[in-house]
């Protein structure tokens, strides 16, 4: 009986460090906090004249999806790494973009169908939520060091559970701006103030 329970339990500190091992991949910068709408603004762009290739960084979701983009404003019809079929670290080619190009990634959904498309600008949302998380990644031994730009969806509508983690992605050539919350402040404070002075102006008539 011990020695069973000693093999039991050496397979299970086994089985630990390769979920552990796996884990720190595929999540460079885990979410957080869960349970919450991520509130950032991503405006994601081509980082220099080239292609842009994708990595698959895993995936908890029981949908199948795949990925597509559109590149300022167009959809390309470029559709792959598919969150079955596709293995950790796993590159695709999306095509060529210009510098500047502005990138929007799509969640295609496969099945069951009709869920989404889900895409990293909020406002093309039918849900109007969220869907994407983003941060900066140097990459690990599967994917090669370098500059890299982790993407990670929520598949369900209303933002699921959001914790960010059903899908994810990292990016080659794809540099991402998010607008620090007090330029956001000082944005909403200008609009509010031009409507104020349109009000005023309109009063005044």
């Amino acid at each position: 009986m011990k020695n069973i329970f000693v093999t039991l339990s050496l397979a299970a500190v086994a089985a630990a460090a390769i979920t552990v091992s796996g884990s720190a991949g595929a999540l460079p910068i885990p979410y957080s906090p869960i349970g919450t709408q991520n509130t950032a603004v991503y405006t994601f762009t081509a980082a220099s004249t080239g292609a842009l290739t994708g990595y698959f960084a895993g995936s908890t979701a029981n949908y199948t999806n795949d990925l597509t983009m559109l590149v300022n404003g167009v959809a390309t019809g470029v559709h792959g790494l598919n969150n079955q079929t596709s293995i950790y670290g796993q590159a695709f080619n999306f095509g060529d973009v210009v510098a500047g190009d502005v990138l929007v990634f799509v969640l295609s959904n496969i099945v069951p169908g009709g869920i989404g498309p889900w895409y990293s600008q909020t406002n093309l949302n039918s849900d109007f939520v969220n869907h994407v998380y983003s941060a900066d990644y140097a990459g690990d031994s599967e994917i090669g060091p370098g500059a890299f730009t982790y993407v990670s969806f929520e598949d369900l509508p209303n933002g699921g559970d959001f914790n960010y983690n059903d899908i994810s992605f990292v990016f080659a050539n794809v540099a991402v701006e998010v607008p620090e919350p007090a330029s956001i402040a000082l944005l909403g404070l200008g609009i509010l103030g031009i409507a104020m002075n349109r009000r005023r102006k309109n009063s005044a008539v």
